[in-house]
C-alpha cells in the first residue's frame, strides 16, 4: 500500500491551479499521442470485504471504447468511490470502512495520478464525495457514523481539516442491522447545484442540505427531508437531466421510488414506487446504483444478489433493470432486466458517449459493457468484458 502524507491546511483550491506530470506508467507514449479518455477504477482491497482490488487503476480507453489498457496502479486500502474536480486535474477517492480521504494530481498528458495525501473525515466508513459547484470544498458521506462533513480544497489539490459535519436526526428504520441508526450513504448536488440530496439508508428518508460556498457550514434546506418507504433503505439518487424528477434505489426493499423534484424549496415528493427486480425474482436482492439515461428517457437500476455484503452471491440473478420514463408524470413502466453476467454489480455507469453502459460486478471481478439500444432503452452485451480485482467504482476523464 502507498503511504499517503496527511495533507497540510493553505489555501483553498483555485480553479486556475495549474496541474503539474504525474508518475510514469506503462503504455503512456500511445495515451499522450492520441488524448484519449482514461478510466479510474476504485475496488474493495480488504479481507473484510473479501476484496481482490489493489487499490485505484487508470486505464487507457480506445475511442470505441472495446480497448482498455492498464496504464497505472495506486496500492491502496478500499478506495470505493472516486470524484474529480471542475478542472478534471485533480481526483479524489474515499476509504471506505476507514475514516479518510484521499488527493491525486492528474498529469494534464498522461492521466496517471500523483498522490498529494490524504484528509481525515471527521467519521468513519466515508462511502461518497462529490464536489461542490463552486470547486472550493469536497463533501463526504460517513455512512457508519451517520453525517456529512465538507472538507476544503486547497490550491495544490490537497484536501483541508473538515470545516463542517452534519448529524441527521430520525427514527431508525426496523431492520436489526442495517438500519441501528443515520446511515447517509450518497451526497450528490441538485442540478441546480443549491442543494445536497442525502438518501439515508438507516432512517428511511431522503434529506436537502445547503452548503455555504464560503465558510463550507452545512444546513438543513427549507424543507429538510422527505420519508420514504419503512425499510426502503434509500441508498442512491439521480436525477433526471432536465425535467423536475427524481429516482432513488431502495437497498433493502430492492425497490425503485420514483419522485417529483421542487427546485426551489429542494422538496420530493414521491409519485410511484416500482420493484428493482423482475416479478419472477425470489431470492435475495439488494439495490445497488441507479441513473438517468443521458436522454432523459430511460431510468437503470441494478441487483445484486445475496443478502449483504457478507454473504456469496445467488440465488437471486445479478441484474439491471431498464424502466422508461413517463414524461408528462415522471412515473416507471418496466421495460427489461439484463443480466450484468457476473456477480454483484454494486456499481455502473455510462460511457463518456452515452451510448454504451459499465457494469462494475463486484464478486466475479469483472466490468462488463453492454450497447445501448437509443430506441428501446434494451443492453445487448458487446463481449467486451475488463477482469480487474473487486470493482466497485468506474470514473471517465475524456
Amino acid at each position: 500500500m502507498v503511504s499517503l502524507p496527511v495533507a497540510a491546511a493553505g489555501a483553498l483550491h483555485a480553479t486556475s491551479a495549474a496541474a503539474q506530470p504525474g508518475s510514469s506508467g506503462v503504455g503512456v507514449s500511445a495515451a499522450r499521442k492520441r488524448g484519449r479518455t482514461v478510466a479510474y477504477v476504485g475496488s474493495r482491497t480488504t479481507a473484510a470485504r473479501e476484496g481482490r482490488g489493489k487499490g485505484i487503476e487508470v486505464y487507457d480507453v480506445s475511442p470505441a471504447g472495446g480497448d482498455w489498457t492498464l496504464l497505472q496502479t495506486v496500492e491502496l486500502d478500499n478506495p470505493t468511490f472516486l470524484a474529480v474536480d471542475r478542472t478534471q486535474r485533480y481526483l479524489y477517492a474515499v476509504h471506505g470502512d476507514f475514516t479518510y480521504v484521499s488527493a491525486y494530481r492528474i498529469a494534464p498528458e498522461t492521466r496517471l495520478l500523483t498522490p498529494l495525501g490524504r484528509q481525515e473525515t471527521g467519521g468513519r466508513n466515508p462511502v461518497h464525495l462529490a464536489v461542490d459547484p463552486s470547486n472550493r470544498f469536497l463533501v463526504v458521506a460517513n455512512h457508519s457514523s451517520g453525517t456529512v462533513a465538507t472538507l476544503p480544497l486547497l490550491d495544490d489539490g490537497g484536501v483541508g481539516p473538515v470545516a463542517d459535519v452534519l448529524s441527521f436526526p430520525g427514527t431508525p428504520g426496523p431492520h436489526h442491522t442495517e438500519q441501528t441508526g443515520a446511515k447517509p450513504h450518497h451526497v450528490p448536488f441538485s442540478p441546480d447545484g443549491r442543494f445536497i440530496v442525502v438518501p439515508d439508508k438507516g432512517l428511511d428518508r431522503v434529506f436537502a442540505v445547503t452548503l455555504d460556498a464560503e465558510s463550507g457550514k452545512l444546513a438543513p434546506g427549507p424543507v429538510p427531508s422527505v420519508a420514504a418507504r419503512e425499510m426502503a433503505g434509500p441508498r442512491h439518487i439521480a436525477f433526471h437531466s432536465n425535467l423536475p424528477y427524481a429516482y432513488t434505489i431502495d437497498e433493502l426493499r430492492s425497490t425503485v421510488t420514483a419522485y417529483r423534484w421542487d427546485a426551489e424549496r429542494g422538496a420530493l415528493e414521491a409519485l410511484q414506487i416500482v420493484s428493482s427486480t423482475e416479478p419472477s425474482m425470489t431470492g435475495d436482492s439488494r439495490g445497488g446504483e441507479i441513473a438517468v439515461s443521458p436522454d432523459g428517457r430511460f431510468v437503470y437500476a441494478s441487483n445484486r444478489s445475496g443478502a449483504g455484503d457478507s454473504t456469496p452471491g445467488g440465488p437471486a440473478p445479478d441484474s439491471i433493470g431498464i424502466f422508461a420514463v413517463s414524461v408528462r408524470t415522471g412515473t416507471l413502466r418496466p421495460v427489461e432486466w439484463t443480466s450484468t453476467a457476473g456477480i454483484r454489480p454494486r456499481f455502473f455507469c455510462f460511457g463518456p458517449d452515452g451510448r454504451r453502459l459499465y457494469a462494475a460486478n463486484e464478486r466475479s471481478h469483472t466490468i462488463v459493457a453492454f450497447d445501448i439500444d437509443r430506441d428501446s432503452g434494451r443492453l445487448r452485451p458487446t463481449g467486451q468484458v475488463v477482469r480487474t480485482g473487486s470493482p466497485v467504482c468506474v470514473l471517465f476523464v475524456e
